[in-house]
């Protein structure tokens, strides 16, 4: 099946991605960045680290995010370098990853929504913007277009 412009408005894939966005990386403590390259690397598979460096090309300048991709589990070796046949590494996401990517797409389609529950540390109302987010997530669970 072939989507076009018309079929992502008609059904709002987009209407609430910032929303999603800041849930998402406030709950797992990644940047919008981070996020964004997650779910690229996500849609491509298996990838070396070249590949991810050229991904990384197009977000903010973090000279330190592979590694702290890797050490917080959400890159994972798919296949080891030996150094004589196979000269690099392949990585891919961890299956934590494709969870929260998952989830993103079902939020984003809403057959899901963002959990509201006292747990969430999306959740609670410490500050101002808190708040409005809390709103924002009440509103658009109680939207019946989605």
């Amino acid at each position: 099946m072939k989507l076009s412009a018309s079929d992502l408005r008609e059904i709002q894939l987009f209407k609430y991605y910032r929303l999603v966005r800041k849930w998402a990386c406030k709950t797992h403590g990644l940047t919008d960045a981070d996020l964004e390259l997650l779910i690229m690397l996500d849609c491509i598979g298996r990838f070396t680290r070249k590949e991810f460096m050229d991904g990384e090309y197009l977000m903010s300048w973090d000279k330190h995010r592979w590694e702290r991709l890797r050490n917080e589990g959400w890159i994972e070796v798919w296949r080891h370098r030996n150094r004589t046949t196979i000269k690099y590494s392949i990585y891919k996401t961890s299956f934590k990853c494709s969870q929260l990517v998952n989830k993103i797409y079902r939020i984003l389609l809403g057959e899901a929504d963002i959990p509201t529950s006292e747990r969430s540390v999306f959740y609670k109302n410490k500050t101002y913007t808190d708040k409005v987010f809390n709103k924002a997530v009440d509103d658009m669970i109680k939207d019946n277009k989605r």
